[in-house]
């Protein structure tokens, strides 16, 4: 599978995907229509699919436009948010498998960010929109903590430790920053922050991460830490249980 980065908005990706000699695309959360059609001509190719992870507008903005534009697009979404993504046209549900322009993804519930997100895991590689960050995850606008917790430490933490993991922002480095403040001594969260800091010098892109490298650095699928779960001990009280740990580590970042 060939992945195009397309950075969208102010610090957006989307991505258009294409299975090899094929000639129409996929393109996961287009913000807006313009980049994406650069792309495709760029590439010398028409749109045949949009996999929408989740409703937010800076992941969907660009729907509509592009529907009308390559008439017969799929658009791809979680079943719970009919009404809320532009143009869709495939309502899916949790473990549903997908063929689409010569690519099999599955597709992976994992509420938190909102109520209805989901990730697609296929050809090596997973694409988590807002759930999961490089470094980081998404505020908790609609789910809760345990929610989150499930949806990155359950369910997306059993892929394959080599996947790819390409998310929706670019948010790495601020990322890095709080997730050397959870754990100064982490060397992995050093390692990947001098890494991150040279790629943004450079203009390059941060993604894709892999699961291996959030499994160590991002603090958010790192709540048995002991230096994490020291650093929101104060704000605890009596549950002490990984989704009221994951909750902390949340609100301590909103804060940072």
């Amino acid at each position: 599978m060939q992945v195009t980065v397309v950075p969208c908005l102010t610090d957006n990706y989307a991505y258009v995907l294409l299975a090899p000699g094929s000639k129409r695309a996929v393109v996961v959360d287009p913000s807006e229509a313009e980049p994406i059609e650069r792309v495709l001509g760029e590439l010398g190719v028409t749109l045949g699919a949009i996999l929408a992870t989740h409703h937010h507008l800076d992941h969907v903005g660009g729907n509509s436009a592009l529907a009308e534009r390559f008439p017969g697009t799929k658009v791809f979404g979680y079943a719970s948010d009919r009404g809320r993504i532009p143009a869709q046209t495939e309502f899916l549900e949790n473990g549903a498998t997908i063929d689409v322009e010569g690519l099999s993804f599955r597709t992976l519930f994992i509420p938190g960010h909102t109520k209805g997100a989901v990730a697609y895991f296929g050809e090596g590689a997973v694409f988590t929109g807002d759930t999961l960050f490089a470094g980081g995850c998404g505020r908790l606008f609609e789910g809760t903590p345990a929610q989150m917790y499930e949806s990155l430490n359950i369910t997306l933490a059993a892929l394959p430790d080599s996947t790819l993991v390409y998310c929706g922002h670019e948010y790495t480095a601020s990322n890095l920053r709080f997730a050397a403040h959870m754990e100064p001594e982490n060397a992995a969260v050093a390692a990947k922050a001098a890494r991150v800091a040279e790629q943004r010098a450079r203009g390059e892109v941060t993604v894709p991460s892999t699961l291996a490298d959030e499994k160590a650095t991002n603090p958010f699928m790192r709540v048995d830490s002991s230096a994490i779960i020291e650093r929101v001990s104060s704000s605890l009280g009596d549950d002490r249980s990984p989704a009221a740990i994951l909750g902390a580590v949340r609100v301590a970042k909103d804060k940072f």
